[in-house]
């Protein structure tokens, strides 16, 4: 097994799909061996792949606000560690960004993973972590496997998106900030004092 520096330097280097991305391989990740919550997203999008950071536009600071913690926290990686479902921009389509590349997370995750074994709870934000780490125990829509959110506790914790674009899904569903978002808090806290 490589050690921990060696992995990040070889997946900081990866371009296993240049040839599909419109702005070329720019992986963006943030993991350490003391990570306590994996948040796995997307993918990058426009800004942070400009920036380099994960999680810095719109959809950041609601999921910070969700998580009840400010930007010096979040990117604290031996509390959050950071591996989106595709680590570099995927490219534009017509309903926003194109999905994650699928070669990145069967290349890289459970290497990653198995470096970060403190680890207690992962947050799978939107349809494609869902998909991936759930399989089969996942419900039908990704409605109905947000609301059975408990079900996954302690290993898992789904959530929607927090980009700007699932505002109307949000507004539908009043739940997801009544008991979704303090549960969520509350794990993250918990984690955080530890």
């Amino acid at each position: 097994m490589d050690s921990f520096h060696t992995l990040v330097s070889r997946a900081q280097a990866c371009t296993i799909c240049k040839e599909f991305l419109p702005l070329g391989p720019r992986p963006i990740f943030s993991i350490h061996p003391e990570s306590k919550i994996l948040i796995i997203g997307q993918a990058p999008g426009t800004k942070v792949h400009a920036t380099g950071i994960p999680w810095n536009d719109a959809s950041g600071n609601e999921l910070r606000r969700w998580l009840g913690v400010d930007r010096e926290q979040f990117y604290n990686p031996k509390v959050f560690g950071i591996m989106p479902m595709g680590f570099c921009y995927p490219g534009r389509g017509k309903g926003g960004d194109i999905p994650p590349r699928p070669e990145c997370a069967p290349t890289w995750h459970q290497t990653m993973e198995d470096h970060m074994p403190e680890v207690k709870l992962t947050l799978l934000i939107g349809q494609y972590a869902l998909k991936y780490y759930l399989g089969k125990s996942r419900k039908k829509t990704l409605t109905e496997t947000v609301r059975d959110f408990e079900s996954y506790l302690p290993e898992f914790l789904p959530l929607v998106h927090p980009s700007p674009r699932n505002l109307m899904w949000r507004r539908r569903n009043p739940w997801f900030e009544e008991e979704v978002v303090p549960t969520l808090r509350a794990h993250v806290h918990e984690l955080i004092s530890m």
